[in-house]
């Protein structure tokens, strides 16, 4: 029964006795509790982590009511609640710290709370009073958290999923642009930061596209591991006060509401005990960064200058670059991009050491696991996003620059090799940096080879392709 206070404040009771909750509260005594314990980050839960518990709690009230558990008065209730909070209502109800006490009950009862109040309410009752909706009895019905959270990791991730799959194919689509807009420009590669033979910019480009294309094959091959959903286990995996129809109702529902293919978990236990699922996607998305971060860093050297650097390619300006050297632009959007991939891994780190730190039938490290999850692809789909609108579609090439360091490359000599011999190639590469005259230069004036014959093994867009320079193709 509740007890008032003062306007401001109701008394709550718990297990572990009263607390006074804010009057206008939509959660209750345990979540108060937990905001006192857990006073560390000053972060709140991100959306997806309320979003996947309000959807299990709202196929849980429909499983429910199919069954007859639940009748349809409390049911319908609660999911109009969850329909409101997944509308964008209440969100400021959800306060828990993302590093609480383990598995995450605490942010389980928030959503308990908030959902049994708001049901209430709509049914004619007051905040606090939790009847005839109760936050355990009705809302988490049938659940316990150790089986809520692993699937609401596993569905908000799914539920990110597409947002990511866009971002990252919108920027391998630009990527794969700039390979065809890009393809006659021939330029210097380099391999040790060192002259290396020539490659076209539209290759480089390319490349970068299909790498991101691999990345992403992968992130969607870890995620399928993740559509088995371990609902219905309850408190330690095998079931207790689970009706036996529960789970497979439970995916349908989720499934529907979500528009994901689930599947039920051949194995509630194991999907329990092993966070080894979100962990292998974690470690997808970190493959994905890592790659992406080499391929911006790729770009952040290829703009630098524009006097004293490579000065190969042109980015968008979007930002003055210095607050004191005038008319200085720097590549803002890569280097943010940079930042988050860096993120990515360290919360890849984070996930794979929770997942280490289970105990027996539970992990209790789900929270800062979810956490991590979600922000992991939360940052990264917008500055993919952001990388591909704001920077990669309006690259430029400086094809001026491109022939300027090409021409100048020690590493031209390679070509004359297989027709001079190695050591000969590698005396005139020193020497033409030595001298600072060029490798064509150089050759025509040592006489290395007919003029007719030097002219074919120096040409710069045979050397961008399989062959041996100066032979006719064979085959």
């Amino acid at each position: 029964m509740m007890s008032t206070t003062g306007p401001q404040t109701r008394m709550e009771r718990d297990p572990l006795g009263e607390l006074p909750v804010p009057a206008d509260a939509l959660y209750g005594v345990q979540t108060v509790r937990a905001a006192q314990n857990f006073p560390i980050s000053g972060l709140r839960p991100l959306p997806a982590f309320v979003d996947s518990v309000v959807h299990v709690k709202r196929a849980a009230a429909l499983t429910h009511r199919t069954t007859g558990r639940l009748d349809a008065r409390r049911a319908n209730a609660i999911v109009q609640a969850a329909d409101e909070i997944l509308a964008g209502a209440y969100r400021d109800q959800f306060i828990v710290d993302p590093y609480q006490a383990g598995a995450g009950t605490s942010h389980n009862m928030n959503v308990n709370e908030v959902l049994a109040n708001r049901a209430n309410e709509l049914l004619g009752g007051e905040r606090g009073e939790y009847t005839p909706v109760h936050p355990n009895d009705h809302v988490n019905m049938a659940q316990s958290t150790n089986d809520v959270i692993p699937t609401a990791i596993r569905i908000g991730a799914l539920t990110l999923l597409g947002a990511f799959e866009r971002a990252t194919l919108g920027l391998i689509e630009a990527l794969f642009i700039k390979g065809v807009e890009f393809d006659d420009v021939l330029k210097s590669g380099r391999t040790h930061l060192q002259d290396a033979m020539p490659i076209r910019l539209g290759q480089e480009f390319t490349a970068y596209a299909r790498t991101l294309a691999r990345d992403l094959d992968r992130v969607r091959q870890a995620a399928d591991y993740l559509r088995d959903l371990g609902i219905g286990g309850s408190a330690v995996g095998t079931g207790v006060n689970v009706e036996p129809a529960y789970p497979a109702l439970m995916v349908a529902e989720l499934s529907g509401a979500l528009d994901i293919a689930l599947r039920v978990g051949e194995d509630r236990i194991q999907l329990m005990q092993s966070m080894g699922d979100a962990a292998a996607f974690s470690a997808s998305l970190r493959v994905l960064a890592i790659d992406l971060s080499k391929t911006v860093s790729d770009l952040r050297l290829l703009v630098s200058g524009p006097r004293t650097g490579l000065d190969e390619i042109v980015l968008p300006a979007v930002q003055p670059g210095s607050s004191i050297m005038p008319g200085k632009i720097n590549p803002s959007i890569p280097e943010m991009v940079n930042q988050v991939c860096l993120q990515v891994v360290g919360n890849d780190t984070c996930v794979s050491m929770a997942a280490e730190h289970g105990q027996l039938q539970l992990n209790v490290m789900m929270p800062v696991i979810a956490h991590n999850v979600f922000l992991s692809m939360g940052i990264l789909t917008n500055a993919i996003r952001v990388l591909d609108t704001g920077c990669v579609r309006g690259i430029e090439a400086n094809r001026a620059m491109c022939a300027y360091w090409l021409e100048r490359s020690a590493a031209l000599a390679t070509a004359l090799a297989p027709q001079i011999g190695y050591a000969r190639a590698a005396e005139l590469s020193k020497q033409s940096v030595t001298e600072g005259v060029l490798i064509r230069e150089l050759a025509a004036r040592e006489a290395v080879l007919p003029a007719a014959q030097l002219e074919a093994a120096l040409d710069l867009r045979r050397m961008t392709e399989i062959g041996v320079p100066g032979e006719e193709p064979t085959g």
